[in-house]
C-alpha cells in the first residue's frame, strides 16, 4: 500500500460519518470528539449534517451523515483503527452487511493515496458514487477531488441529492473540545 508508513508531513484525511440508530446527532458528535480528541488527528472542519435514505441492506431508518476533515501524521491504517475504536465506543454491531448502525466511520481518502489493500481501499471504492458522502464533502471542501475519479463538485452533481433522498438538516456538529 502506498503511504503505509507514517507520512513525513501531515496529510489531509476525509472521514464519512453516519448513524441511523439511537441519538443519531449525538453519535456523530461523539465520533468527531473521539476521532479528533486524542493526539494524532487534528480537526480541520466538519460539514453540515444531512439526512439520507439508506443504500443497500435491509429495511432500516434514515441516516444522519456528515464529513470530517482532519490532518494527521498517522499512517492510514492507524486512522482506520481510530475509526473502528470510535464505532466501538458507540456500540457498533457488525451483524448484517449494510445494516443499521449506531455509528459508521469510513476513511474516504488519505491525502492522494491510491491503494487496493482489502483492509483499507483508498480512496473509498464507492465514495465517488455516493451523494451522502459527496454532498457534505463538497460543502466543507468545494475544491476537493477523489483520486482517480475527479472533482467532488462534478461527482456530487452527477450523483444528485434531493432525488436520491439526501437533504441538509438543521442539526450542526461542533469542533471537538
Amino acid at each position: 500500500m502506498t503511504g503505509a508508513a507514517e507520512p513525513a508531513r501531515p496529510v489531509r484525511v476525509v472521514l464519512a460519518l453516519g448513524s441511523n440508530l439511537g441519538d443519531r446527532l449525538a453519535n456523530l458528535q461523539a465520533a468527531v470528539d473521539a476521532l479528533c480528541g486524542p493526539p494524532g488527528l487534528g480537526f480541520v472542519a466538519v460539514s453540515p449534517v444531512y439526512e439520507t435514505a439508506p443504500v443497500g441492506g435491509p429495511g432500516q431508518p434514515d441516516f444522519l451523515n456528515a464529513v470530517l476533515l482532519a490532518s494527521t501524521a498517522l499512517p492510514a491504517r492507524a486512522v482506520l483503527d481510530r475509526a473502528h475504536a470510535a464505532e466501538a465506543a458507540r456500540h457498533r454491531v457488525r451483524g448484517v452487511a449494510w445494516g443499521p448502525r449506531t455509528l459508521d466511520v469510513d476513511v474516504i481518502s488519505y491525502d492522494d493515496v491510491v491503494s487496493d489493500d482489502p483492509a483499507l481501499t483508498l480512496p473509498h471504492p464507492r465514495a465517488h458514487q455516493r451523494a451522502f458522502v459527496l454532498a457534505p464533502w463538497h460543502d466543507v471542501d468545494p475544491d476537493a477531488s477523489v483520486a482517480g475519479h475527479g472533482r467532488v463538485a462534478d461527482l456530487a452533481a452527477a450523483a444528485g441529492s434531493a432525488a436520491d433522498g439526501v437533504r441538509r438538516v438543521p442539526g450542526r456538529l461542533r469542533p471537538p473540545p
